[in-house]
């Protein structure tokens, strides 16, 4: 029979293997998945995979992997550091909601006038509403000891209802014939999150992920602060020991994830979205926790597993319209990522044995 025993220290080889095998389990399950729905499954993995990068049309999708990537690293990114101090932060996606809330609000605010000040602006009120988003669910934890996984959950779903409400009305387009939706801010020079290089997907939600990931990577090992976001992760009593306030760092690691997931959403509305619309939200928030833990909790692999994710939906769009592939069986296919990432993952901590069958 097989026993997991466990290793006297983690494994580094699976550490960086593990990635590499839930992917490849993931085509397998998920080619299985595509040949019941009655399809070719290499042709689905070919067009997930590889005609986003190498078809003829390739030049059409290249740019959408930033479009698609930067939201989802900026919020991986946010929800890293407090995972690994063991703060877990399942609300990115009602915090990315109200970052764009805000930061639209802003920008509608001023319309129709015309100046510089005003993207910065929206900026910095997308960051603010998703850090006061987040801080519900820190203030609940640290001052009343709440679980922060299911208030920062339960709160997706109060900033899903506050979204159809202000697309219905306080911020309901006056001029969009009685259509649910916002003004397109694509259309308001000012508000407007648009391209720095015209066809190359580059806008300033790119730079701000790129920049993220640089800001974490020298916090993590360059700063007292990731050195205590560590230490929590690893060794809690230790951490105690070493005189970490542990209210502080609750604060500090979903106040940051918060503001960064805020950001994600307002330069997603005010830019390849375009508008505050009931059905704004695509999930981001969701599929970044897939994306930290695929890329092991550090910068630069989540960095990679925000293009591979980004990958998967470009590529799952693409066999949408050209295999007819269900939408619903593409979110299974990018959900298998995590569920294979974890199973694999017990091999870093423990390794099989083959053992005797013990006799009654």
């Amino acid at each position: 029979m097989l026993k997991l025993e466990k290793r006297p220290q983690p494994s580094q080889a699976w550490i960086y293997l593990a990635p590499l095998v839930a992917v490849i389990a993931t085509m397998i399950a998920g080619g299985a998945l595509f040949a019941i729905l009655g399809k070719d499954p290499l042709v689905a993995i070919r067009t997930i995979f590889y005609d986003p990068l190498f078809s003829e049309f390739a030049f059409f999708y290249r740019p959408q992997l930033l479009v698609k990537g930067a939201p989802l690293v900026l919020i991986a990114i946010g929800l890293s550091l407090g995972f690994r101090a063991g703060i877990w932060n399942i609300g990115a996606e009602g915090q990315y909601i109200v970052g764009a809330l805000t930061g639209a609000g802003v920008g509608l605010a001023f319309y129709p006038l015309e100046g510089w000040f005003i993207f910065p602006l929206m900026v910095m009120a997308g960051a603010l509403g998703g850090w006061a988003w987040a801080m519900i669910p820190a203030v609940l934890k640290v001052r009343f000891g709440t679980n922060e996984i299911l208030v920062s959950l339960m709160l997706v779903y109060v900033a899903e209802q506050l979204l159809a409400s202000m697309a219905l009305g306080l911020m309901k387009n006056p001029q969009g014939f009685g259509f649910p939706g916002s003004r397109n801010l694509q259309q308001y020079p000012s508000a407007h999150n648009a391209e720095l290089i015209a066809g190359s997907g580059m806008h300033w939600g790119v730079v701000a992920a790129l920049i993220a990931v640089i800001f974490a990577y020298v916090l993590l090992t360059r700063h007292i602060l990731g050195f205590h976001i560590r230490l929590t992760g690893e060794a809690p009593r230790a951490a105690r020991f070493a005189g970490v306030n542990p209210a502080r760092l609750v604060l500090i690691c979903l106040g940051l994830a918060g503001a960064l997931a805020g950001l994600a959403g307002m330069f997603e509305v005010s830019g390849p979205a375009g508008r505050v619309s009931i059905d704004f939200n695509v999930g981001y928030g969701f599929t970044a926790i897939i994306v930290a833990f695929l890329g092991r909790l550090h910068p630069v692999g989540i960095l990679l597993a925000g293009l591979l994710m980004a990958l998967t939906y470009i590529g799952g769009e693409i066999a949408q319209s050209r295999l007819g592939l269900p939408a619903a069986a593409i979110q299974m296919f990018q959900g298998m990522l995590l569920f294979f990432l974890l199973a694999v993952d017990v091999l870093t901590n423990y390794r099989l044995r083959l053992a005797r069958r013990e006799v009654a």
